[in-house]
């Protein structure tokens, strides 16, 4: 039985709906991220790399500032392996940083601008960072986490606007949502062992240090898990891994055409999405991106326009807000060649408005930190609702029972295990962590993902839950997704989570947060909700709590966390 079911995944059974050109298996070089990219800087080097808020930035610009960061770094001591950490928002710096670090062999880890001092703390200590680039604005944080690192490298937003621009005050950029402070505000504030960024790249010239990569050992990044179900933990990709998933996502892309996409890259660089599929992504095949700091609706639909924007990579709460925005019915949205949604549940309400509004579909896809940001993604123009899609070239799938390596059969909910080149190492300094995560079966090494999902007979791919959220309530498995996927359906819901409650009795209760229409709060009742469930869901199923609230806590890219939710939950039992 246990063959038979492996078939079912083994046969990989998506591959007869690959659209045309999309091949079977992807070769991956054995090279680095800095080779590709200095590849492509040569390549395109007239090009427009970036597009920060007006100023053009060529590809020879670029690698010969990405070159003078990694000589600088490497007059600071920095040696191959060392890690070098970006507390950076989107901005030309993070880019050259990232790429001048990898140059001097470092491996760069990034840090959520959103992370407080202790936060930063803990990745700093955690990865063993010996420099940190950082944002003015967020130079005190660094200073209040007390990490002890070599050297801190500050710079600030409007080294790289254009002059009317930062004669206008970047136009208030910095202070929807950063703040804003000027080098003197920072420099009030700083020890003398603070770099001036500016400084670094005038001093040394264009000579990166010679270095030898290895593509498969070394690490390119080192990024820390959003901390949804636990600790952050350090992700240990190589310049292989990441490689490979940029070509494997570019394969299932065929339409997308090298040097010549213009992609918005509003999507922060320090998640995987966005560092993997929009930076990289566009970087490394000669594209233009159009920068932005955060994702403010009024700059993302006025440069859809401006700059022909041919790629949109998007998450769920954005195209919430867009549905509704006055402006969004002003973007021929039909002229793009490639709609997508990452990073978490895309609703099915949001699904059916989107379409409604502007006459396309969205391409949803799946991935993780741990497979470097893509495993699954939906073949073009054939998009099955409530699906992620299929697995990208040259991943395998599967679904095994969530308490041990046995496969379960198609169609039946167990948990995710991946494979492929772009998987990750493990995790950094947790040798325990790494071994429940990275598993062996018949001789291949798959990643457990700890997500429920499912597979119908077509290699689609449907998402049920968090095996770490999952309910048990009188001894049944309750998916929290399922119940919160009707709640949405509610026509005075804006947004809504549930979790388990403990309870000696039953096991866990079910608890809805529910968020409502402005116009319908203090006008709809506990009750209401749970006779609304009752209609749609098994008794066993329906919230026996439902607390209102004017919002939802999220993560730094816009998920609701449940996390949060219980942690309060357990403060209030103390």
């Amino acid at each position: 039985m246990l063959l038979e079911q492996r078939v079912g995944y083994g046969a990989k059974p998506w591959l007869a709906y690959y659209p045309a050109g999309v091949p079977h298996q992807v070769e991956v070089p054995v090279r680095s991220l800095v080779e590709a990219f200095d590849e492509a800087t040569v390549k395109y080097a007239r090009n427009r790399a970036v597009v920060f808020y007006g100023r053009a930035i060529r590809y020879e610009q670029l690698r010969d500032q990405a070159d003078r960061f990694a000589a600088a770094l490497a007059d600071l001591g920095v040696r191959r392996g060392d890690r070098v950490a970006l507390y950076l928002v989107n901005s030309p710096q993070f880019i050259i940083a990232y790429f001048g670090a990898l140059k001097a062999g470092a491996t760069v880890t990034p840090i959520s601008p959103m992370y407080t001092s202790v936060e930063v703390r803990h990745q700093l200590e955690d990865s063993g960072a010996r420099v940190v680039v950082c944002q003015d604005i967020l130079y005190e944080n660094v200073m209040k986490s007390g990490a002890a690192v070599d050297h801190v490298i500050v710079t600030g937003i409007d080294e790289y606007l254009p002059l009317t621009a930062r004669l206008a005050g970047a136009g208030g950029l910095s202070r929807r949502r950063w703040g804003r402070a000027g080098p003197a505000q920072w420099a009030s504030r700083a020890d003398r062992s603070a770099l001036r960024w500016q400084s670094l790249l005038e001093k040394y010239p264009p000579r990166p240090p010679e270095v030898r990569i290895d593509p498969k050992q070394d690490l390119a990044s080192l990024p820390y898990t959003g901390g949804t179900t636990g600790q952050p933990k350090g992700v240990m990709l190589t310049h292989y891994n990441l490689l490979a998933c940029h070509l494997q996502t570019r394969a299932f892309w065929p339409a997308l055409q090298e040097g010549q996409e213009v992609s918005l890259a509003y999507l922060p660089f320090y998640h995987i999405y966005g560092q993997v599929v929009v930076m990289l992504g566009g970087l490394l095949q000669g594209g233009t991106l159009i920068l932005f700091t955060t994702p403010d609706l009024e700059d993302i639909l006025y440069a859809m326009e401006r700059y022909g924007v041919t790629l949109f990579y998007g998450v769920p709460t954005v195209y919430e807000l867009l549905k509704e925005h006055e402006k969004t019915g002003r973007v021929d949205w039909k002229r793009l060649k490639l709609l997508t949604c990452g990073a978490d549940t895309l609703h099915e309400t949001t699904v059916r408005d989107w379409e409604r509004r502007t006459g396309c579909r969205i391409h949803e896809g799946y991935g993780m930190t741990e497979t470097s940001g893509v495993s699954h993604a939906t073949p073009l123009g054939r998009i099955k609702v409530g699906s992620f899609g299929v697995p990208i070239p040259n991943v395998s799938a599967g679904v095994v029972s969530p308490d041990s390596d046995a496969w379960v059969g198609v169609g039946e909910v167990g948990e995710l295990i991946l494979s492929g080149p772009n998987m990750m190492q493990g995790y950094w300094n947790r040798p325990e962590e790494t071994r429940l995560a990275l598993i062996e079966i018949d001789g291949e090494r798959w990643v457990r993902t700890g997500d429920l999902v499912s597979m119908d007979e077509e290699g689609y791919f449907y998402f049920h839950d968090r095996k770490k959220d999952l309910i048990k309530y009188k001894g049944y498995s309750v998916f929290p997704k399922e119940i919160e996927a009707v709640l949405y359906q509610h026509p005075y819901v804006k947004a809504a989570a549930v979790v388990g409650v403990d309870s000696p009795k039953v096991g866990q209760l079910i608890k809805a947060y529910v968020v409502l229409q402005p116009e319908a709060r203090g006008k709809v009742s506990e009750q209401e909700i749970q006779a609304y469930c009752a209609e749609r869901l098994a008794p066993y199923k329906v919230p026996r709590v439902v607390e209102f609230r004017g919002e939802l806590p999220k993560t730094d890219v816009g998920k609701v966390s449940r996390r949060e939710l219980r942690e309060e939950l357990q403060e209030e039992a103390m």
